[in-house]
């Protein structure tokens, strides 16, 4: 088998315990039955989506991992459940939930999973807790979130602490898209959101972190994109002219903005070669990871074969495959 890392796979558990908060109607997340080995996901009293037993059983998620030729699965939450609409205690019962619920899928096959928190960001003195118990406690590489809270890019300075703690504590970030921008401008089926909101809410939220300066404070941190860093590798061009032309973003900005940019990691999920090229040479082949978005429907069946297509030299493609996940995650 091929030594493959993949850092983008998402976990549901099979059930969640019943709510035990005081707010009438919180969109607090269940399962029920549906077709055989699915079930689905409940928010609100409506079906979110209807998931199959690959995102709970590491049974069934290594049988896939195997057939896809991937050794290792970085599992982070289907990142609805990340919930920041909650009251902060109701999302810090969530993610203790979540968090524990995978830290047993990584105890159950610690060569096959690393494990990735879920936090209450919406208080960010409440998150930087749950970090810490994750981090020391459970033993979880990191932590998945959101490329906003509530609306609040990551790049707000109210956010700092947290990306402070995260640094301090050698945790890896993965970024994802959760109830993107622009979705008033889109027009067709929902499914939309994720098929052409996802990648410009995740290009804002890159870029918003490069204009707030918190690479530049937080240097040690590894921060992954989802999805490319989705349209961060077309804005980034203009992001660098404006830089080198407005002495008031370069005043707010002391490093460039390609500079910062390449110390970022980014997922491969972008389903075309020469995208997936294009990413290369915009951020360098030593921050490239594999990312398929396993085990949904729009995933990419076959992320081992989509590096490898690429030609490129054995040993640059062992950095796209693993190598670069590896220093991520500090496995090395």
């Amino acid at each position: 088998m091929n030594s493959c890392i993949d850092i983008h796979t998402h976990v549901v558990p099979e059930n969640f315990p019943a709510y035990v908060g005081h707010v009438a109607g919180a969109a607090w997340p269940s399962t029920t039955a549906a077709h055989a080995c699915h079930r689905h996901v409940m928010l609100s009293g409506k079906v979110y989506r209807t998931i199959p037993d690959t995102c709970w059983s590491s049974e069934k998620r290594i049988e896939g991992m195997d057939h896809q030729r991937v050794q290792r699965h970085v599992l982070s939450p289907m990142p609805e459940l990340l919930s920041y609409w909650l009251e902060p205690e109701d999302g810090q019962a969530l993610s203790r939930y979540l968090n524990e619920q995978i830290a047993g899928m990584v105890s159950s096959a610690p060569t096959r999973f690393t494990g990735l928190a879920a936090v209450p960001l919406q208080d960010v003195d409440m998150a930087i807790r749950e970090l810490e118990f994750a981090v020391v406690t459970l033993g979880l590489a990191g932590v998945e979130i959101g490329t906003n809270i509530n609306g609040v890019p990551l790049g707000d300075a109210r956010f700092a602490p947290f990306f402070s703690a995260a640094e301090n504590l050698g945790a890896a970030i993965f970024v994802h898209p959760l109830r993107p921008a622009g979705m008033d401008r889109l027009v067709g089926p929902a499914n939309l959101e994720q098929i052409i909101a996802f990648p410009g809410e995740t290009g804002l939220a890159a870029a918003s972190l490069l204009t707030g300066g918190i690479l530049t404070r937080n240097p040690g941190l590894r921060i992954a994109l989802s999805h490319g860093g989705g349209t961060l590798v077309s804005l980034l061009p203009r992001l660098q002219h404006g830089w080198e032309t407005f002495p008031e973003l370069s005043g707010v900005m002391p490093e460039s903005p390609v500079v910062a940019a390449k110390r970022m990691y980014y997922d491969s999920l972008v389903y075309d070669g020469r995208a997936l090229a294009h990413l290369i040479d915009s951020f360098g082949a030593t921050q490239i990871c594999v990312g398929s978005d396993f085990p949904f429907k729009i995933s990419d069946k076959h992320p081992v074969e989509r590096v490898e297509a690429l030609g490129l030299d054995g040993a640059t493609c062992a950095l796209l495959l693993a190598g670069n996940a590896k220093r991520w995650l500090d496995l090395q």
